[in-house]
């Protein structure tokens, strides 16, 4: 087996060592991230419930119909002895989509009654064995529920990947490069990270800066403007923004290991001119915001500063 701190042959631009871009990523999800009650449980009935629920449906408004759910049917046991009738009819008055959806999970229930006394399989491949639950939902019960999944792979995921590292629109490719990036024995906490990521700050539109994405040191579309993606065909507005400087303070910083404002500036824009619109005045202030973001760390006066990336 590959061992994933050394590997180099990364597809895309997955860093050899991805030492850095993982813990950026932990340190982001785990300081701030939304709030969901199946995000506080390790229970794989209840997370299996929300996992199924949330296949076409948006997630707040999953919560709601998930109390309901388990104030219902509180166990895998309460499931399976229900009458699957009012399974069904509990499904469409919360209008949760395919009512098929419903039955599976009421006899993946009953399997775990019957076929294993109650026990619930711990990895992707037994949890597969239950009706209804493929390879997606298999993996977020094992990685949510015992911190024992592969690397998640859905929509978010790759055009995460697709964007920060350039990782070919390729479904073997972004596995490989989802799984090169996950942290051993920590599926719990990064497929929940990366899929924030995906939902918060790297969507079809992406909040970058707002959502103070913690990959755009090394991220190429924030670096070029361009955030294409195998779901977003066409280029959004960014040519000339503020989002599009700032990712070109970063390019440029990670090429030198520092630069004055006026030798900075340049490289930025080719219209740069210190007492001009587009001078000292307006490329500080990007920087600015790049320390608050804690991207960037500056020093000296204003006519002689010097910036640099933090380390």
């Amino acid at each position: 087996m590959t061992d994933q701190s050394t590997a180099t042959d990364r597809p895309g631009g997955v860093p050899a060592d991805p030492s850095a871009v993982r813990d950026a990523l932990v340190e982001w999800y785990e300081a701030d991230h939304r709030s969901y009650p199946w995000r506080e449980t390790t229970d794989p009935y209840e997370i299996l419930v929300s996992e199924v629920m949330s296949q076409q449906t948006q997630l707040d408004r999953v919560v709601d119909a998930w109390e309901d759910f388990l104030d219902r049917w509180p166990t895998a046991a309460a499931l399976a002895g229900a009458d699957r009738s009012a399974v069904v009819g509990f499904w469409t008055s919360h209008s949760l989509g395919y009512n098929n959806r419903a039955k599976y999970l009421h006899e993946a229930a009953g399997q775990i009654v019957s076929d294993f006394d109650g026990e619930w399989p711990r990895d992707p491949d037994g949890l597969s064995d239950l009706m209804g639950v493929g390879p997606y939902t298999a993996n977020a019960v094992a990685s949510f529920a015992f911190n024992n999944g592969n690397a998640v792979v859905d929509t978010n995921v790759k055009r995460v990947l697709y964007r920060a590292f350039g990782v070919p629109d390729d479904d073997s490719a972004f596995e490989e490069a989802a799984s090169a990036l996950m942290p051993e024995g920590r599926s719990r906490v990064w497929n929940n990270a990366i899929m924030e990521l995906g939902g918060v700050a790297c969507e079809k539109t992406p909040d970058c800066d707002g959502a103070q994405c913690p990959w755009r040191e090394w991220c190429q579309a924030y670096e070029t403007g361009d955030f294409t993606a195998p779901d977003v065909p066409t280029q959004p507005e960014f040519e000339g923004s503020r989002r599009q400087m700032r990712g070109r303070v970063v390019a440029t910083l990670k090429e030198y290991d520092e630069l004055r404002l006026d030798e900075l500036g340049p490289r930025v824009r080719v219209d740069y001119a210190p007492q001009g619109e587009y001078g000292r005045e307006w490329l500080r202030g990007l920087l600015s915001d790049l320390e608050d973001d804690g991207l960037v760390e500056c020093d000296g006066t204003e006519g002689d500063v010097v910036a640099r990336l933090k380390r």
